[in-house]
């Protein structure tokens, strides 16, 4: 029973082939696309104005040379919520619950924003590895930790994506399950079982947008940084 938890997060396979590829490409398929119309309906009229209103958001601390990564963290983030909000439909699976696709996003995001940084701005990117004022003697104590908190920053990234995903199928699965054992010995424990489940379900359903957005958030973070 505790192993049979864990196969949720296995990448289905189908005679052979890993399906992470088609879990990858089913959110592009789900959004509508814009018509070159005057006027939209009202899904399309919606999603232009939530896509209009994050950008305004999270390009509002950037320099106007970071506006250029705009398309990229709005396009990101729609499919990491895309993709954690499918992952909590029954029989689905979860591709950001591996840690290898979200380190594969967190990594060379965070390898852009610091090569921009040392090609626009050199001394000011390196500057950040020694806060002004720092004693001399621990001036290489502090490169030291600073440069390990700085390689740090991809696997935090992805670890926390990983993290927060998985303890909350974990959790589901376990109150899903005590709920379904104590149907015919306790019913009215497994009824409030249930209603803990559906109070948890919609605390999942928040924190697999929020995790999108705070995964984004520290991208544009980091890009401030450096540009």
């Amino acid at each position: 029973m505790t192993l049979s938890f864990f196969d949720q997060f296995m990448s289905p396979m189908y005679f052979g082939i890993p399906l992470m590829a088609l879990a990858l490409t089913l959110p592009w398929i789900l959004y509508p696309t814009p018509s070159t119309r005057w006027l939209n309906n009202r899904l399309v009229t919606l999603q232009g104005w939530f896509l209009s209103g994050f950008t305004q958001q999270l390009l509002l601390p950037l320099n106007p040379g970071g506006h250029k990564w705009a398309a990229l963290f709005t396009s990101l983030m729609i499919f990491l919520i895309t993709l954690n909000m499918l992952g909590l439909l029954p029989y689905t699976f979860t591709p950001t619950t591996q840690l290898s696709l979200n380190m594969g996003l967190a990594v060379p995001l965070w390898l852009a924003t610091i090569i921009i940084g040392m090609r626009n701005q050199p001394t000011i990117a390196l500057g950040h590895l020694l806060p002004e004022g720092t004693p001399t003697p621990l001036i290489p104590v502090l490169i030291i930790i600073e440069t390990i908190s700085l390689f740090i920053r991809p696997l935090a990234l992805g670890v926390r994506l990983t993290a927060n995903l998985t303890a909350g199928h974990l959790l589901i699965q376990l109150i899903a399950t005590a709920a379904f054992v104590l149907l015919p010995m306790m019913p009215t424990v497994a009824i409030l079982t249930a209603a803990v489940l559906f109070l948890l379900t919609l605390l999942e359903v928040a924190v697999a947008m929020i995790q999108a957005y705070v995964f984004v958030l520290l991208l544009s973070l980091y890009l401030q940084e450096n540009v």
